[in-house]
This record gives C-alpha cells, sequence and structure tokens, in this order.
C-alpha cells in the first residue's frame, strides 16, 4: 500500500492521501483512545452494532469506519479467523473492501443520498443475509445531511438490527445529528492529530518518496494542515511538485502557504501598535495591491495577536506553535514590548473592525478605519497607567482649598475612589413643609411643587425676579411670558395653605435672578471650579481633547459611594 514505485503508463499516479491511507489501526495516528477502546472491544467480543465517528475533516473518520469492517469480516490467511483488530489484508474479504467491491459492504454519501426513499430502500436490504461476508455494515458518511424522515426512518432499525448488521456512522457536524440516534450509537471522537505527530507522519511519508524535506517546511505544512492528515498529505504533494520531486524547501513552502508577506503582516501590526499610522497605510496598501483581502488582513491580525498573547503569557510553548523563523523571532520582540491591556484592546478593536470591513461596500477604506482607530488609540494610557499618573499628581490635588476657606456647604473639591475627580456644590435648601410659612423664595416654590401646582412652580422659576419678601408679602418682577394672573394666584393658595392672609404684588424693579438663571450661574461656576482642580487637569491632560460634560453632587452617587464618611465636596464626570 505504501509502494514508492514511480508512476507509468499502466500505473497511473495516486495523490500521496490516498495511497498512503491507514488499513490498520497500527498505521493510524494521533487516535491512541480510539484504537484502545475497539481493541478492547474486539479482544472482548463487546462490539457495538453501531457505531458514531465525528471529528473534523482528514482526521480519519472514512479509513476509520473501513479498518473497522474490514476487522468485522476478516477470516486471516487461512480463511479460519474471526472478527480481529488487526486485519491480515491478504483474505479475500479484507482485499474486496480494500478496493471497495465488497458485495455486503455498503459506503453511502448520506449528502447525496439523504430522503426517505433512498433509507426506506436501505432498511428493506438490511431484512436480508450477507452474501458472503460475516457482517453486513453499512457506512453513511456525512450522516448529518439526513433528512429529518430518514433519520426516524432508521430509528427502529437502528436500535434493534438483526444480528449479522453493522452501522456505522462519520460526520463532521455532530450537533446536527439527532439524539434519539446518538443514543443507539457508540460514539468516538476523532482528535486532531498533535503538530509534533503530524510533523513526524509527514517527514517518514517525504522519506518513503525520496524527498529531502526541510524541518521547517514540514513543520510550516504540519501547522497549515491543523490537525488533518489528509490535508497534511494534500500539502506535501503540492509541496513536492513545486519542488521538482526532490527537495522540500522552507523558503518555497512559505510562498506557497501565503506566509511570504508574514514579514509585511508582522510590520503592519508593530506600525498599527506603536502608533506609526503613515507607515500602517503604506504597507496595507502595497499588501491590498499584491492581492491580500482587507477581511483576511484582519483576521491575520486578530491571529498574530492572539499569538504574540500566547508568546507572552506562556512563551515555553513556542515550541508547539510550528512558528516559522521569522514569526518567532519577531513574534517574541513583539511580546516583551506590548503589555496585556494593549493587547486584548487590540483584539477587541480588530474584531468590530473584522464586522466593518466584512459589512462596507467597499473593504479596503473600511481596513483603513479600524487601522486608524487602533494607532490613534496606540499612544493612550491604559486604565492602569492613567491610574498611575493620577495617583502621581500634586499631593494637593486629593484635598484642594476651598473657595473662600468655607464649611462644609460651599463647595471645593476632593478625590473620590482612589484618584476618581470629584466636585460638590452646595444642597438645594430643603422642601418647605405646609406646616410652616416659607422665609425663602426658594421654600415658596418648594411649597408650589410639594403641593403639585407645577405649572405655577415653572413659571415662578423661570419668570420672576423677587424684589421684596417678608411674612405674609411677596413683590415680584415677571418677564414676559408669565400667566395674567400668576400673582393673585400664587397670593390665594399661600393663604390656602399657610393660614396666613398673602400680599402678592408686582414691581417694575430689578430684582433678583430668577431661580432658572441662578441655577445655570451655579452650573457655570461649578465648571469652572472643576476645571481649575489640580487633579482634573491631570485628566485633561493624560486624556487630550477631553471636555467636562457634567457635575454632580455626591448626595447623588450609588449607595456603594454613600456609604462613605459623609462628602464636603463633589464629584465630575469628564
Amino acid at each position: 500500500m505504501s509502494d514508492a514505485t514511480p508512476p507509468t503508463s499502466a500505473q497511473p499516479y495516486r495523490v500521496l492521501a490516498r495511497k498512503y491511507r491507514p488499513s490498520t489501526f497500527a498505521e493510524m495516528i494521533g487516535q491512541e483512545a480510539l484504537v484502545r477502546t475497539l481493541s478492547n472491544a474486539f479482544a472482548s467480543g463487546r462490539i457495538a452494532h453501531a457505531f458514531m465517528l465525528t471529528g473534523v475533516r482528514g482526521v480519519g473518520k472514512t479509513t476509520t469506519a473501513r479498518i473497522i469492517a474490514r476487522a468485522l469480516n476478516c477470516i486471516g490467511p487461512d480463511g479460519s479467523g474471526g472478527p480481529t483488530i488487526s486485519p491480515c489484508g491478504v483474505c479475500g474479504p479484507c482485499v474486496d473492501i480494500a478496493e471497495d467491491r465488497h458485495v455486503d459492504v455498503l459506503e453511502i454519501d448520506a449528502a447525496s443520498r439523504a430522503g426517505i426513499g433512498e433509507i426506506r430502500e436501505l432498511v428493506d436490504g438490511i431484512r436480508y443475509r450477507p452474501v458472503s461476508a460475516r457482517y453486513k455494515v453499512y457506512i453513511l458518511d456525512e450522516v448529518h445531511m439526513l433528512s429529518t424522515p430518514a433519520f426516524n426512518a432508521l430509528l427502529k432499525t437502528l436500535e434493534e438490527p438483526p444480528p449479522d448488521v453493522k452501522f456505522i456512522f462519520a460526520t463532521t457536524e455532530i450537533r446536527k445529528v439527532p439524539v434519539t440516534v446518538l443514543s443507539r450509537c457508540q460514539r468516538f471522537d476523532l482528535k486532531r492529530i498533535d503538530l509534533s505527530d503530524l510533523s513526524a507522519y509527514l517527514a517518514t511519508i517525504a522519506g518513503k518518496e525520496g524527498v529531502e524535506a526541510d524541518p521547517g517546511a514540514i513543520r510550516l505544512i504540519a501547522r497549515a494542515a491543523e490537525g488533518s492528515a489528509r490535508d497534511a498529505l494534500s500539502l506535501l504533494d503540492r509541496s513536492i511538485a513545486l519542488g521538482g520531486s526532490t527537495k522540500i524547501a522552507e523558503a518555497e513552502v512559505a510562498e506557497m502557504l501565503g506566509l511570504a508577506d508574514r514579514g509585511q503582516l508582522l510590520d503592519l501590526f508593530q506600525a498599527a501598535m506603536e502608533g506609526r499610522i503613515g507607515d500602517a497605510l503604506d504597507t496595507v496598501g502595497r499588501m491590498y495591491r499584491a492581492g491580500a483581502d482587507p477581511s483576511q488582513l484582519v483576521q491575520d491580525l486578530l491571529e498574530l495577536t492572539h499569538l504574540v498573547t500566547r508568546l507572552k503569557l506562556a512563551p515555553e510553548a513556542e515550541a508547539d506553535l510550528g512558528l516559522a523563523e521569522v514569526e518567532a523571532i519577531r513574534g517574541k520582540e513583539l511580546a516583551a514590548k506590548l503589555p496585556i491591556p494593549s493587547l486584548t484592546r487590540a483584539w477587541q478593536m480588530l474584531l468590530k473592525g473584522l464586522a466593518e470591513v466584512q459589512q462596507a461596500e467597499s473593504s479596503l477604506p473600511a481596513l483603513e478605519m479600524a487601522l486608524i482607530r487602533l494607532a490613534h488609540v496606540a499612544d493612550q494610557p491604559t486604565p492602569g497607567d492613567l491610574v498611575r499618573r493620577l495617583q502621581a499628581a500634586p499631593a494637593q490635588a486629593a484635598a484642594p482649598a476651598r473657595p473662600g476657606g468655607g464649611g462644609g456647604s460651599g463647595g471645593g473639591a476632593r478625590a473620590v475612589g482612589g484618584g476618581a475627580p470629584a466636585v460638590a456644590v452646595a444642597s438645594a435648601a430643603p422642601a418647605a413643609s405646609s406646616a410652616q410659612m416659607p422665609a425663602t423664595f426658594e421654600a415658596v416654590v418648594a411649597l408650589f411643587a410639594e403641593r403639585r401646582e407645577a405649572l405655577i412652580q415653572a413659571q415662578l422659576e423661570t419668570y420672576a425676579h423677587v424684589v421684596r419678601l417678608e411674612p405674609g408679602r411677596l413683590e415680584l418682577r415677571l418677564d414676559p411670558g408669565a400667566s395674567a394672573d400668576l400673582a393673585n394666584r400664587v397670593g390665594q393658595l399661600l393663604s390656602e395653605w399657610t393660614g396666613r392672609r398673602w400680599i402678592v404684588s408686582l414691581s417694575t424693579a430689578d430684582g433678583e435672578k430668577t431661580l432658572t438663571e441662578k441655577r445655570e450661574a451655579a452650573e457655570l461656576d461649578r465648571f469652572e471650579r472643576a476645571r481649575g482642580l489640580p487633579l482634573v487637569q491631570a485628566v485633561m491632560c493624560a486624556f487630550p481633547g477631553a471636555e467636562i460634560v457634567a457635575v454632580r453632587d455626591l448626595d447623588d452617587e450609588t449607595p456603594a459611594v454613600a456609604e462613605e464618611p459623609p462628602p464636603e465636596e463633589g464629584d465630575v464626570d469628564s
């Protein structure tokens, strides 16, 4: 089966994936658990009536199914043998099954025969005994492609098949197989083949073919195969053709696999992470003109981000990654320079950029914008760096002097939450009680708010300038827009609520500012005081272009903040 004789006109060339397909379990690589389980089952006679083989492409599902079929029907060289885990390969059943011409071993492609009609035909045939073999074996490849009615038609027979019938199912999409079918099968999960095992296997095959292969080239092929033996052999076949059937060079394999631009990809990633947006755009432009797909470039950058992160956190895993020399050297350099917060931030931004590139009508501008964002934040501090910068700010930033040296209600600033900037202002006067005589205009307005006279409250806040206020007497100047009967209505309600006659009169004197104007002035004053705080200035320097968008009282904070000692000052958001 592993004959390396050059092809002739009478013996056409067979691709390596077919030429070196394992014919026994001893020739399989990377599936030790499966081989051990089946060996014990055959040795003890506990052979299941149905097997479910699952795994990614090229790991040996169909090959395993054919070996099981041969193992079930092998009669040995002398014709007297029974089921064995090591089929002889020379008896009639072994030869016929290997050549796909045994009448009792039916291999069905469920992808092309997925209907209820084909499965009913199969079920009808199960009633008949094997023609010449010990067991009639049905191999259904890609069984997840069967329709729901087809699965239902198979269930009863699958649960109680005749004693001389065996089923072997293979699938790459185990989640699409109904659980009712899975529960009737003995399941085997074929794993991806380890990089080291696959590399050794490829080196052995290259030697059998009389081809000299660089270890680096073998490693690149094994890595590109992603654990699939069939893919690895197909790539090896292609590499042998590229090298002229005599030598496989690492540089040629790298070019064949599209890894020749790996150096440019590393240049692109480094430029973006260092904030050199001009260099990054020049590099991506060259790669795009050379035929690189923008979506694939983002995926390559994501893969590179993951690689650098792994090298930083687990440098000992380098040998298991099968890296080319340029990736190993420069990857370790980048891992030494870039902190984990920057790498995780790059991962998140590239994930978002990938979605944008895939959705955009023009993918190149979307890729460039993603790189611009990545480069723009490259010189921005991480949250941890920002905290350290703020902690290094002048000590007085944590407790600045309050304007005027006033008491607790006079304003000022302090640092809360380990460096979060904060500004506080005096709280509004407490709401007036209906049982008390309001002593201030604010208390008068609060009384209207308490009595749910929202319209009058709003007009007093917006249009009323207080000229004079004393118990039982209120003199106002009203701006245009106030109701004509506002004064009469205010006097009437105040008299009713307080039990004392109120006189509300109008004046032409200027009076005080309206409550709305006072609040706006106080808000502007809070913003100005916030901008002058050293701690806030440190934040503004750390984030160029940032603006203070809101100033809130500490009384409005969450309960967790409220549990701190009573604040004398406040808090600012930026």
